[in-house]
């Protein structure tokens, strides 16, 4: 059972854009820091970006800095994922994540997280 669900992946060209979305299920995430992290084919689970319940972000993958941005409607208990500028390296699914017992805590290690959506695929070629 995901807690998240996810959607805005699929095929994109190099250079091109798409937006991520990542909808709490069953709980309200207003107070609670999101991290996103991406997985490519053989290859860890790295982390991507955490946004922070006061909405500002941690940057843990210097790859996608001023490509990626994150940003959150609590209104529609939701936060987004903005990528712009795609490189075929970013290839892979992408998960967000939270730490339900702590209210705002960012971290780069997808172990310390028990809450995850499904994950959404993002395919960057031409």
């Amino acid at each position: 059972q995901s807690q998240f669900v996810q959607s805005g992946g699929g095929l994109v060209q190099p250079g091109g854009s798409l937006r991520l979305s990542c909808a709490a299920s069953g709980f309200t995430l207003d107070n609670y820091a999101i991290g996103w992290f991406r997985q490519a084919p053989g290859k860890e689970r790295e982390g991507v970006l955490c946004i922070s319940s006061s909405s500002g972000s941690t940057y843990y993958a210097d790859s996608v800095k001023g490509r990626f941005t994150s940003s959150r409607d609590n209104a529609k208990n939701t936060v987004y994922l903005q990528m712009n500028s795609l490189k075929p390296e970013d290839t892979a699914v992408y998960y967000c994540a939270t730490d339900s017992l702590f209210p705002d805590y960012c971290s780069d290690s997808y172990y310390r997280y028990d809450y995850w959506g499904q994950g959404t695929q993002v395919t960057v070629s031409s």
